[in-house]
């Protein structure tokens, strides 16, 4: 740790303008990602290792420059996360693109308003709290065995190489796949046994192994017990109970109950799953928000010294009532167009600002409380989501505010807008709150300046904001989304799943209709609420053995393509661990100081596979929005498919072994 009188420069023009380019990155690649196959991953440690890299080129750079550059990138990084529903106000035709000053509005003002609800929680959450805080912790250890009075000028470029290596192998894979159509991005085998039809899975995405490799094996087991359920249970039994259309295909068929009904299912699940988060958690939380409120009510921001300064309770109310001043004004843009009365229009705009402001304060308490005890990467942000849009549309209906729209079809889609937008702000909220205390952890560790740590987490999110709008446009018009295309003759197999912004379209769209599949919702809660005991009494039995009841939820609602690239990604990760362990069992060694490089090793190639293979999918958009084809690089046609999925096979196995002995090397 830095001490307290240090006079290392933090917040430096050029450090903003790295943390500023960084942000691109890592945010375009957050935005595809997330659109593709509804997740995302966390930019702290990789943005760590290239900002030490770049500023070891200037003089004079330090571990608090560098941490004020990650904690910028992975800000904006997880603002990322605002795609989980923006998407849907295209997907239900209220948008035709997305509205650059709109959707930077929406970005900006939930992210900084995330920041400030999460300043007073710093004191007694991450300074005075016993939280594990497990990001913030990994990356204040990056920070420090790269800093240049560790010496850490190798190990630095070590974990360029390898952050490097990964995007390689990513890219060049899903430019041959996505680009050459050289290999598939998938192989399905489809069966009929009897009137049930089953599906055999696996997708080739090595981003998802990297995400795969970061979550682990116990969430990668409970990712494919989800994906059991839906495509081994509820799928081949619905299929065997439905008519089937004539003409119809396996495919066509299943997928279509899937979507339908077996995703509502997940949705249940994974909401009772962040209910049942909140609920354990809400006593300490609570207790945790009084303190840090009561600290700050009397001014006492600690001892007033550098290391223990937070931005003062004058800015905090400055910049939160700006903030709710910029909601209100996008959600008077968002309004503009809609036939209203004055007052039915001010109501809106009223009952969304206030909605916005009291429950993203809950939330931010939530998720910040979650982040320290499991990380932010476990926190449940999809089920904060579908809890949020359901609380949001019932509490319109509830109020009765938009009774005089529902009167016609087009109110009630205004009113399905209203709620989906309402719930942007709320997710941006709950994002930037999830990120921001791990962020702030970090720099306790390594001797940072509260306050400027803070206004670093300010700029990350208007840099990502600005970012977030013209990525989704690029990627919208190149490849749409599924069931919305923006031109005729574009190919329907292309378009980005947004699995996150359908589900909660869709149970808006069925509140509002009042045609909400109920029944497979509630089936979700209660299987939900099986598992948790279940997970209950493994916790108590102890051991590693748990049944994480979220990554469930995730497995059956997710297209089966990518649970199964996770659960790969898991194994490779325990697999790599059981040979570290025999390895350090035949040398004599203690397993943690034998495992902590490769691991960190195996942290930055799955963040290089990650950002490799998102950014060939944004050039790509680039390359199809300039041409107008959607598949201008294409090298095969339809008539290779077959053997395309065979040799994607192939090449995807050879890459999964030589990322594991790139990990396992002992150089």
């Amino acid at each position: 740790m830095q001490p307290n009188s240090s006079p290392l420069p933090e917040l430096t023009l050029r450090g903003m303008i790295l943390g500023a380019l960084i942000t691109v990155v890592f945010t375009a690649s957050n935005v595809y990602l997330g659109l593709k196959v509804g997740l995302t991953f966390s930019s702290a440690i990789p943005a760590a290792v290239i900002s030490m890299a770049v500023l070891r080129l200037f003089a004079h750079a330090n571990i608090l420059e560098n941490n004020m550059v990650q904690t910028q990138a992975s800000a904006a990084g997880t603002l990322s996360s605002i795609i989980f529903i923006l998407p849907g106000l295209v997907m239900m035709g209220h948008w035709h693109g997305f509205p650059f000053w709109q959707t930077v509005g929406i970005c900006a003002g939930g992210g900084m308003l995330g920041v400030m609800f999460s300043v007073p929680l710093r004191r007694v959450m991450v300074v005075q709290g016993d939280l594990p805080y497990p990001e913030g912790v990994a990356a204040a250890e990056i920070l420090r065995v790269g800093s240049a009075e560790a010496g850490g000028d190798e190990q630095t470029r070590r974990g360029l190489r390898d952050i490097l290596f990964g995007g390689a192998l990513s890219a060049g894979f899903s430019l041959a796949a996505s680009g050459l159509k050289l290999f598939a991005e998938n192989l399905n085998l489809w069966f009929a046994a009897g009137a049930s039809i089953l599906r055999l899975p696996l997708g080739f995405s090595l981003a998802l192994v990297g995400a795969g490799y970061m979550i682990g094996i116990v969430s990668g087991i409970a990712i494919l017990i989800g994906l059991v359920i839906a495509w081994g249970v509820a799928v081949p039994y619905l299929s065997a109970v439905t008519p089937r259309p004539d003409g119809a295909t396996l495919a066509s068929v299943a997928t279509g109950i899937w979507s339908s009904q077996v995703r509502f299912m997940g949705a249940g699940m994974i909401g009772v799953a962040a209910i049942w988060t909140l609920a354990t958690l809400f006593q300490p939380m609570v207790a945790g928000v009084k303190a840090s409120l009561s600290s700050l009510s009397r001014r006492g921001q600690g001892s007033g010294e550098r290391i223990d300064r937070d931005l003062s309770p004058t800015w905090i109310i400055i910049i939160s009532l700006a903030m709710i001043a910029l909601l209100a004004v996008v959600f008077c843009s968002f309004l503009s167009d809609a036939p209203l009365s004055a007052g039915l229009f001010a109501a809106l705009v009223v009952y969304a600002v206030a909605f916005a402001f009291i429950f993203g304060f809950l939330v931010a308490a939530a998720c910040g409380y979650m982040a320290g005890l499991i990380g932010s990467s476990a926190s449940p942000i999809s089920g904060i989501g579908i809890v949020a849009v359901i609380l949001v549309s019932l509490l319109l209906l509830v109020s009765g505010t938009v009774d005089p729209l529902l009167a016609t079809a087009a109110g009630s889609k205004l009113a399905i807008a209203i709620s989906l937008f309402v719930t942007a702000a709320i997710i941006a909220v709950a994002a930037i709150a999830n990120d921001n205390l791990q962020d702030l952890k970090t720099g306790q560790l390594v001797g940072a300046t509260p306050w400027r740590q803070q206004l670093a987490l300010l700029i990350g999110c208007v840099v990502g904001a600005l970012v977030i709008a013209p990525v989704l446009n690029l990627l919208y018009n190149a490849y749409g989304f599924t069931g919305v295309l923006p031109r005729a003759g574009m190919d329907p197999a292309q378009a980005l799943a947004a699995p996150q912004a359908t589900l909660m379209t869709a149970i808006a769209t069925g509140i509002f209709t009042r045609e909400l599949n109920w029944t497979m919702l509630v089936i979700g809660v209660i299987l939900g609420m099986v598992l948790i005991a279940i997970d209950h009494l493994l916790a108590r039995r102890g051991g590693v053995a748990r049944l994480p009841v979220l990554a469930v939820g995730i497995g059956i609602y997710l297209p089966p393509t990518v649970s199964t690239a996770l659960f790969i990604g898991a194994v490779l990760g325990w697999v790599i661990d059981r040979q570290l362990r025999r390895r350090a069992l035949a040398l004599g060694v203690e397993f943690e100081a034998h495992a902590s490089g490769p691991r960190q090793r195996g942290i930055l190639v799955a963040s290089g596979l990650i950002v490799g293979e998102s950014l060939v999918g944004v050039l790509l958009a680039a390359v199809i929005g300039v041409t107008g084809s959607d598949a201008p690089l294409a090298l095969a046609g339809a008539g290779f498919a077959q053997a395309s999925q065979w040799l994607g096979l192939l090449a995807f196995a050879l890459i999964v072994a030589l990322i594991a002995r790139r990990v396992l090397s002992t150089r």
